[in-house]
């Protein structure tokens, strides 16, 4: 049965004028950090106004908790099983048709600014111009995280804190440059003349790491009222055996070392928070002052989110709520304003959204929705969140499904995990051995199961990588390719 509109005023008709999209991407971006979410310490005035004006998703999911297949699948708008872009070494190179293409197609102006992690500049994705675009190191990647069958025994350095406290990194310039050049674009493309529709993707890298921030931004974070990350190890909780084995192989909570030490991780973590949402209002600005926000939809949101510390686990890489929830605003004309919508979405539903933008069909065979048609209408509570995991340091196939309260962690030759997000949000109560709650497991064992075979996935997974580690000379080459941190900004 279809759901009512909460107010069919807001949705403008499909009259044949499209509106513009602007897609505004952070990186490593928790769904809980942003003022407007309560956060204690996150200040983003920015994005609170954007909310204020539009539809704020609480319940948006990354496709992967990790850059590259979460970007494939919010290019494509199918998921990362479908379209096996596995991990950090397979970038999206065009070869599964995007929202891009099908702008280009219809005469719409399709550009990026700014950090896409894609294969590299000159793929055909869908864009017919890329700004400074930040790409896969050499093209190639991690080419050492697709070593996972078996995953390496020896453990690996992180190297996430080799820099670490207030400075002004090469990612800090990289997101100030593309802040003002995406503003920039927007003053040009309001003084053409008969402009075509368009569609503008600005990619930032904060809050990524290296946690490294200007000053004045980590002043305004009291840290000593920051509390030490949950559920920690040296207090006696112990880790899932599937996250365990994640840590055994490269523990970054190790090399941080002291309390102190964390909390100035947290706190760096926080400060770029507040410092994208800075460069965010650049461009936020220029939208309205040039007349576009009218004819505009704004869509932002992240590719992942961060551990933070919980579990004494850093980055992204598992399917807890802090590496897998993400922000997600969308606003502009015909979206509901000062809506808050539970209904659980994805990055995948963002191609849908800019086609619909565009005025233009999607293809059936999408799995995700338009964003405006799930602003517009009443929350639902069964449709089902998902997100899955096939990269470095997991030994198997990780797989999240989430439906009403209740979110299932399948991991492919461990135990499940089973949390009542409403009852215990912060996930430190695993029910999945509990008799009582046995019917809810095996219902939501049996949605994964309907959307796919989780060992099945598994093993293609990793015999696509398995070929890919052929190709660079086997295991021990493999282990010695790629950028031993994180993707490095484009040369100028």
């Amino acid at each position: 049965m279809a759901l009512q509109r909460i107010d069919t005023l807001h949705r403008s008709p499909m009259t044949g004028k499209p509106f513009n999209s602007l897609i505004l991407l952070t990186d490593e971006q928790d769904a809980h950090a942003l003022g407007c979410a309560g956060h204690p310490f996150v200040k983003t005035p920015n994005l609170d106004a954007l909310a204020a004006r539009g539809t704020r998703f609480t319940q948006a999911l990354t496709p992967s908790p990790i850059c590259v297949p979460a970007r494939a699948a919010l290019a494509t708008g199918r998921w990362v099983h479908d379209i096996a872009y596995w991990d950090n070494a397979m970038g999206y190179d065009g070869r599964t048709a995007s929202w891009g293409h099908a702008l280009q197609a219809a005469g719409h102006c399709v550009e990026s600014i700014g950090k896409l992690h894609y294969v590299n500049g000159t793929a055909p994705t869908g864009f017919s111009r890329q700004h400074d675009p930040l790409h896969l190191a050499d093209g190639i990647g991690q080419v050492w995280g697709s070593v996972r069958n078996p995953l390496p025994s020896a453990p690996r350095p992180s190297r996430l804190f080799n820099e670490l406290g207030a400075g002004l990194s090469s990612y800090n310039r990289y997101d100030m440059t593309s802040a003002d050049h995406a503003a920039q674009w927007l003053n040009d493309k309001a003084a053409e003349k008969d402009a075509s529709p368009w569609a503008l993707f600005v990619g930032f890298v904060a809050p990524h790491f290296p946690l490294v921030v200007p000053q004045r931004y980590l002043d305004a974070i009291d840290i000593n009222a920051i509390a030490d990350p949950r559920l920690h190890p040296q207090s006696g909780y112990q880790r899932h055996p599937w996250v365990q084995r994640h840590a055994d192989f490269s523990n970054a909570d190790d090399e941080l070392g002291t309390p102190e030490r964390r909390r100035l991780a947290l706190a760096c973590y926080f400060a770029l928070a507040c410092f994208i949402d800075e460069q965010i209002g650049k461009v936020l600005q220029a939208l309205r002052q040039t007349g576009l926000q009218a004819s505009t939809r704004v869509i932002m949101s992240s590719d992942h989110g961060d551990n933070q510390g919980v579990r004494g686990m850093w980055n992204k890489s598992t399917l807890y709520r802090e590496a897998t929830h993400i922000p997600l605003i969308l606003a502009g004309p015909g979206i509901p304003p000062g809506r808050v919508c539970s209904t659980h979405v994805n990055l995948i539903d963002i191609a849908p959204t800019v086609l619909d933008n565009a005025n233009l069909p999607a293809d059936p065979s999408l799995p995700g929705r338009s964003l405006v048609d799930v602003a517009n209408e009443k929350d639902d509570p069964q449709r089902i969140g998902f997100s899955e995991y096939h990269a470095v340091g997991s030994p198997s196939a990780a797989y999240l499904v989430r439906q009403g309260q209740w979110a299932y962690h399948h991991y492919v030759g461990y135990e499940a995990e089973l949390f009542d997000m409403a009852a215990d949000p912060g996930q430190a109560v695993d029910l999945a051995t509990d008799e009582g709650y046995r019917p809810i497991l095996e219902h939501m064992a049996s949605l994964l199961n309907q959307m796919l075979d989780p060992l099945a996935t598994d093993q293609r997974a990793k015999a696509d990588q398995d070929a890919l580690i052929a190709r660079f000379g086997g295991r021990e080459a493999a282990l010695g390719k790629g950028p031993a941190g994180a993707s490095p900004v484009p040369s100028r």
